[in-house]
């Protein structure tokens, strides 16, 4: 077989550029401690990287999805709270408003249950985030409106939200809804805070007419009725706080497993991803090695190829 004069340099040349490839992405992969950057450096692992990195993408969205629903939730359990201790107030007026209180006191004492439903629509129509919390998903107007008469007596509270409530994803084909509906008189879907048909829970309504009965003097009707309509209403908030306390710490838990999946999700890549630094060193090393071994054989045979030439 004949070998043509330039059949040496021409291989010489393809075997320094494929150790100089080797060589530059050893350095790479020592300088970024990255096995994998580019598809073709491995097209198996790499396609593996993708799709953890889409999990992981995912399970950020989930993580930010419960940090928001457990902000919200929160805000609204301190509601709840507050309104059970304006509860607790109107049901110890109602208690104390008994036939030996003076018209004077049955008076100062309505006064203050006006003050309590004032504040309680305060509390209820609060947001978070620019959104109403208890207005269904109506969230851009005050669920309940307060109408008083020219003397500043409550004639009525409105609600003015509706029963849907929002959900959020949490995880693959999972999703939440924390919200609470203001008042729902359907008989179905989600409990209304304040009002519901279901139980007879309507706390506006039976805040006014202890207020009224108050005024009025009329205190066997608040024992025979508004108190045990108050007591009853009582018991509704209580389940909205125990179900509550409940959701925020089904919240917590999926958080925390959140953040679990996330750092496995991260492991997973740099299994697939990281180079071994010790490994990689030596590999570089052996291809630094061949390199200068290829240019210095190279640089002999063609130096003698030359002689011979001249000779």
């Amino acid at each position: 077989m004949r070998v043509t004069s330039n059949t040496f340099p021409e291989t010489l040349i393809q075997q320094l550029q494929l150790l100089s490839t080797r060589q530059n992405r050893l350095q790479t992969q020592v300088a970024t401690g990255q096995r994998v950057l580019n598809p073709e450096d491995d097209p198996a692992a790499m396609q593996r990287i993708l799709g953890l990195h889409t999990q992981t993408a995912a399970t950020r969205q989930y993580r930010a999805n419960l940090k928001t629903l457990n902000e919200r939730a929160n805000v609204a359990f301190d509601t709840l709270k507050a309104l059970k201790k304006i509860s607790d107030r109107a049901g110890e007026l109602a208690t104390l408003a008994d036939d030996t209180r003076s018209k004077q006191e049955l008076q100062t004492y309505a006064t203050e249950v006006t003050q309590l439903i004032q504040q309680a629509v305060q509390i209820l129509n609060q947001k978070h985030r620019g959104a109403y919390l208890f207005g269904g998903t109506r969230t851009d107007q005050p669920p309940f409106i307060l109408t008083t008469d020219a003397t500043g007596r409550v004639t009525s509270v409105t609600y003015q939200g509706n029963t849907e409530v929002a959900a959020a994803p949490i995880d693959d084909q999972v999703t939440l809804a924390i919200d609470i509906p203001g008042a729902n008189p359907t008989g179905s879907g989600p409990r209304g805070l304040v009002a519901d048909s279901r139980t007879g829970a309507d706390f506006f309504a039976h805040l006014i007419e202890l207020q009224n009965r108050l005024l009025d003097g009329d205190t066997r009707t608040i024992a025979e009725t508004v108190r045990p309509a108050l007591l009853k209403d009582e018991e509704h908030l209580l389940t909205h706080i125990g179900n509550q306390s409940a959701l925020i710490a089904r919240i917590q838990t999926a958080s925390n497993l959140a953040d679990k999946q996330l750092l496995a999700l991260d492991q997973a890549v740099s299994r697939e991803a990281d180079a071994d630094l010790a490994e990689t060193l030596v590999r570089l090393n052996q291809v630094q090695t061949a390199y200068q071994a290829a240019l210095q054989s190279g640089a002999t045979i063609l130096r003698l190829s030359l002689l011979d030439y001249l000779r």
